[in-house]
């Protein structure tokens, strides 16, 4: 498994003006993204504040980019054109405090 990012931006169904908990579809694509959390799919994801259109940043683990884009495209905000995928980057993690890498625990004082 190798770690992604990527960045997800409101697609042309995204209602200016609204807030982004008012936006259609909301609690489906909440739960699609709170499973994709206890799937451990999604490690972290939220919005980026500011600019002038919503951002979201999301860091996940997958096989491959392709694999990330077939399972976003299952995101109800994806189907809907509310959300479309900007990007979907490798990222090696170098450092973290968060245990991500098995190779980073290791060397983890006991």
């Amino acid at each position: 498994m190798s770690y992604f990012v990527a960045v997800n931006e409101q697609g042309p169904a995204w209602v200016a003006g609204t807030p982004m908990r008012e936006q259609a579809g909301w609690a489906e694509h909440a739960k699609f993204v709170n499973e994709s959390v206890v799937d451990r799919f999604i490690l972290l994801a939220g919005p980026l504040p500011g600019g002038p259109v919503h951002r979201a940043l999301l860091v996940v683990q997958s096989s491959s980019a392709a694999e990330v884009r077939a399972k976003f495209a299952e995101d109800p905000w994806i189907r809907s054109g509310i959300l479309v995928t900007r990007s979907v980057e490798p990222w090696e993690i170098l450092a973290s405090h968060d245990l991500f890498d098995p190779v980073l625990a290791q060397l983890r004082p006991a």
